[in-house]
């Protein structure tokens, strides 16, 4: 098994107007991978089964990887950056057929 580095913590003001990734870069941390967070609006019932695995699966589908962080109040997925907006669209038909 690799050994993986330690995170580095930042503690950066956020700069008015600046994009998420502009301020990342402008702490100078080191990354390899860029995300888009999505954060589902519909509140679920923590103990609720099969919400994980049913909104990771449709993107999957699509070949677009998702990696879910159930919350108590909401729950987050992060995407890759640049397959967000499509990732929002395979949500929203997931949530339009589960109606």
């Amino acid at each position: 098994m690799e050994e993986c580095a330690r995170p580095a913590v930042v503690h950066a003001a956020t700069v008015p107007g600046a994009r998420p990734q502009e301020q990342a870069d402008a702490a100078a941390p080191t990354y390899d991978y860029v995300v888009g967070r999505i954060t589902l609006s519909a509140q679920s019932a923590i103990e609720a089964v099969g919400l994980t695995a049913a909104v990771a699966t449709d993107p999957a589908a699509h070949g677009i990887s998702c990696n879910v962080v159930a919350g108590y109040h909401h729950d987050l997925l992060f995407v890759p950056y640049e397959r967000a907006e499509e990732a929002v669209e395979v949500l929203n038909d997931l949530s339009l057929h589960a109606s």
